[in-house]
């Protein structure tokens, strides 16, 4: 399956750390990953992160940007996540923990410091590349997807509609988990047929 890359959101607050006036700089820090929470995917199905489902190389070359908007300047960066980096990603406990060094000169992360500075901005955002997921539930209307490897962490973002994550997931970034919805439900289905096919050969051979 050509996995599409996947979006979530989360209410974990952006905040913000002032740098000494010599230094004149801005760090915007927050979680943008959070592992054990379980979260509604637009009423489809609920999905947790599993803890070790990040790793080092799926943070080789992540952007910081704001709504992932893609077509703009990333306004931070890490790459392979060396201590040099713009951007510096933690794998904690709880999920995955960001500190972000903005450009005073860059007028777009002034605006984004003032924004989280007056609460205007007080979300974290990621897109990703699943890796490896299960499901449990199937025949339910709302099963439970369990992501157990992320292969890619391509951004995240500070955003600006956190709390409605059912309205702010594009469609398209929901392609990637409908499809491995579907294999697995017809995973399941050959499954039972086969079963099914079993008992029946089974049947057969007491009856002669």
């Amino acid at each position: 399956m050509n996995k599409e890359c996947e979006i979530r959101n989360f209410v974990n607050e952006v905040k913000l750390t002032k740098r000494s006036a010599e230094d004149q700089g801005m760090t915007l820090a927050g979680v943008p990953i959070v592992f054990n929470q379980a979260t509604d995917i637009s009423g489809l199905w609920e999905e947790v992160i599993a803890p070790d489902a990040v790793s080092e190389e799926a943070l080789k070359d992540v952007r910081f940007l704001v709504n992932h908007d893609f077509s703009g300047i990333p306004l931070a960066r890490s790459r392979r996540n060396t201590k040099n980096s713009t951007m510096r990603l933690s794998i904690e406990d709880d999920g995955v923990h960001m500190e972000a060094d903005l450009d005073q000169k860059n007028p777009k992360a002034n605006e984004l410091f003032s924004a989280v500075e007056r609460g205007d901005v007080s979300g974290m955002s990621f897109a990703f590349i699943v890796g490896e997921d299960s499901w449990e539930n199937l025949d339910s209307d709302y099963p439970k997807r369990t992501i157990r490897s992320i292969a890619e962490i391509m951004e995240c973002s500070a955003v600006t509609w956190p709390a409605y994550e059912s309205t702010s997931i594009s469609a398209r970034s929901l392609e990637s988990g409908k499809a491995s919805l579907e294999e697995a439900r017809a995973a399941l289905d050959n499954a039972r047929k086969r079963s099914e096919r079993i008992a029946e050969l089974n049947s057969r051979l007491e009856e002669i």
